[in-house]
């Protein structure tokens, strides 16, 4: 129920196109997946969702474990036809939000021993438990069970959580082998820091356990935006092309074109809906605070060339009025924008792909930045 292959691939860059087939339907890469936490990419249904364009979405393992629960999403056969979404889905394996939201949590051989943020009860997050939950959510596609490194970290303490890693990584497969039955695909993820020689260490194991495809963790961390295209541009290419490579929250429009070019074809991030939320909006020519004096009278869309529902039909005041008023609508009709923002820009790279046009985009798309950047 899974495949992917390449379709076009870039004759000045690593940038390449592709599909990724599931038991959903076919995803067209490179593609930006909306994150949807708790089952709801925020403010947005699925309806306006798939209006949008979107195709795939994101949703956590960890907030969805803790509430409602599989008792709850497994009486609805799933995640899909919980939340109304009849397309794929991905899901993280929970690692993440273990390290940076749980309380006291402490790695052992078995796994991660947290608390709940929520009511502060007592878990255990196992490599075997992180496939059993995300196999309860029927997501098409899962993750191992990772140890998220805090950044900086030295060498050693890097070195550690990365074995960890990979024993996790050894026994999901197996947990896999045993319970998804082939109805999902399992990707492993590739740690290190921002150490060169443990991320290709981490790679080697990877690749030896064989996944179905493979995501690139640990960057998007604090660390400087040079460090990390640095380490992505180090690792992508010891990743076998025949599989798909996702980096994992990545999220500005900078970092996504550089990444595509680099050879990454799935990325996620919560910046169009977060940023939504705080008055900011995404255009061809950089980042829009709506908040900002200068739109208390202007008519103007948001930008002019753009074909959603919130540019279509309201003003950059009115988005002001409404922020500035602390509507609750501000934060859907910006949210929608943005989102269509990232979908229509992926769509856009992926076109410039297959006609192998996409250095120039590249160039047009930093020389729009140059200008008024809307700030």
């Amino acid at each position: 129920m899974f495949n992917f292959k390449v379709i076009a691939e870039s004759t000045t860059s690593r940038a390449r196109a592709g599909m990724i087939q599931t038991a959903h339907g076919t995803i067209e890469t490179p593609v930006f997946m909306p994150v949807g936490t708790q089952g709801s990419v925020k403010s947005l249904t699925p309806e306006e969702l798939s209006a949008i364009g979107t195709q795939i979405i994101l949703g956590n393992t960890y907030h969805l474990y803790l509430r409602p629960g599989c008792d709850v999403i497994s009486r609805f056969c799933g995640l899909h036809r919980f939340m109304n979404w009849g397309g794929p889905i991905l899901t993280d394996s929970g690692g993440f939000q273990v390290f940076s939201l749980a309380k006291f949590a402490k790695v052992t051989d078995e796994g991660v021993e947290f608390q709940s943020h929520i009511d502060g009860s007592r878990h255990l997050l196992t490599p075997e438990k992180a496939i059993e939950i995300q196999t309860c959510l029927g997501a098409d596609i899962i993750m191992c069970l990772d140890e998220c490194i805090q950044y900086p970290a030295g060498q050693q303490d890097t070195q550690a959580a990365l074995e960890s890693t990979t024993q996790w990584a050894k026994r999901c497969k197996h947990a896999w082998q045993r319970n998804a039955n082939g109805h999902n695909a399992l990707f492993g993820i590739v740690q290190g820091g921002m150490f060169k020689d443990l991320r290709e260490m981490s790679v080697d194991a990877l690749v030896t356990i064989d996944f179905s495809g493979y995501a690139i963790g640990g960057l998007s961390v604090g660390e400087p935006i040079d460090v990390m295209l640095d380490i992505a541009e180090f690792t992508l290419p010891k990743l076998p092309d025949m599989k798909p490579k996702y980096l994992m929250g990545m999220g500005t429009p900078e970092n996504l074109i550089e990444l595509v070019a680099q050879g990454a074809d799935m990325f996620d991030c919560v910046l169009p809906t977060r940023n939504a939320r705080n008055g900011q909006m995404f255009t061809s020519k950089g980042t829009m605070n709506i908040s900002n004096s200068r739109f208390k009278l202007d008519t103007n869309p948001v930008e002019t060339s753009c074909t959603c529902y919130t540019c279509r039909n309201y003003s950059r005041a009115y988005l002001r009025h409404l922020y500035m008023a602390k509507e609750l609508l501000a934060h859907r009709l910006h949210t929608i924008h943005n989102v269509h923002f990232f979908i229509r820009f992926m769509k856009q790279i992926r076109s410039t792909i297959l006609t192998d046009t996409f250095d120039a985009f590249k160039k047009d798309f930093y020389d729009k930045r140059k200008h008024d950047c809307l700030e």
